[in-house]
């Protein structure tokens, strides 16, 4: 499984973004697919995760309400619709794909490179 996040950027505070990742592999659907972003000098921390059928989803309490994920099957894409920008949303936001729902980083097998959010005050 290979996954490419695209849609950062930089932003003020209050707006929007939103970030997709293209996942490759034959297996892919069969996985459920996360968004997890790293700040600097911080751990990677879980933002949202999506069950592979796209019926149940899960969120980090500080993002619930302000962010949306979403997949596509057909299209093999993840969307992670950000909303209410804040300064300390501002990391390294990275796709992931586990056999699971889950919230923990060590359960996911596949990562992508990252894309870089920057929410400006």
């Amino acid at each position: 499984v290979q996954l490419v996040e695209s849609g950062g950027g930089l932003v003020q505070a209050g707006g929007s973004l939103r970030l997709s990742c293209a996942a490759s592999g034959r297996t892919v659907v069969s996985y459920a697919l996360g968004w997890f972003r790293q700040a600097p000098g911080k751990e990677r921390e879980f933002v949202a995760v999506i069950s592979w059928s796209g019926i149940s989803t899960d969120y980090a309490d500080s993002v619930k309400g302000r962010f949306t994920i979403s997949r596509d099957n057909a299209k093999n894409t993840v969307h992670l619709q950000m909303i209410s920008l804040k300064p300390e949303d501002t990391a390294v936001y990275y796709c992931a794909a586990a056999p699971r729902l889950s919230g923990y980083k060590d359960e996911y097998r596949y990562w992508g490179q990252g894309t870089q959010v920057t929410v400006s005050s």
